[in-house]
């Protein structure tokens, strides 16, 4: 009987111990989770295969544990010290606004495949090239703007009517 007291508590340890590795340390769900309620189960499953009074006991004493466990780490506000509390302030301002056209020349500053970076007077850009890849100091023209994405081509190249009506 001493034996199998032992291995219930010892089920049951390790099912708290993975838990507590999977709220604090592992983020989603992972082994340390599953294995923590594989445990949990296989030491409830344990106890009532000795006897339905232990088994009784155990589950609720483990759902007594378990649920004192959450509720002094929320009391003790272990939770705050692990969760992101960054305001973020930025927006994110259009290509309208800052003064970009249809017909604006400027030059890449990485290869564009098929985005990248490129400049446009004082204006740096995510671009992206309207049909190939585009090589880093590369002049290109805009040939589209929609809202946020800007499509180029290289400078020289016909400008299709289609892309200025879009």
């Amino acid at each position: 009987m001493t034996l199998d007291i032992l291995i219930i508590i010892f089920c049951m340890g390790i099912a708290v111990f993975l838990l507590l590795l999977e709220v604090f340390l592992l983020p989603g769900i992972t082994v340390a989770g599953v294995g923590g309620a594989l445990f949990a189960l296989a030491g409830i499953i344990y106890a009532y295969s000795i006897a339905p009074v232990t088994g009784h006991v155990t589950l609720g004493s483990s759902v007594l544990v378990f649920g004192g466990f959450f509720c002094w780490l929320l009391r003790a506000k272990s939770f705050q010290r692990v969760a992101l509390k960054t305001n973020i302030d930025a927006t994110l301002t259009s290509t309208r606004d800052i003064g970009l056209r249809v017909g604006d020349r400027g030059v890449t500053l990485s290869r564009l495949a098929p985005i990248g970076k490129a400049r446009f007077g004082q204006t740096v850009v995510e671009a992206k090239a309207q049909e190939s890849f585009i090589d880093e100091q590369t002049p290109v023209t805009i040939v589209r703007i929609d809202g946020y994405n800007v499509t180029v081509q290289i400078a020289g190249e016909e400008i299709s009517t289609q892309s200025i009506n879009h």
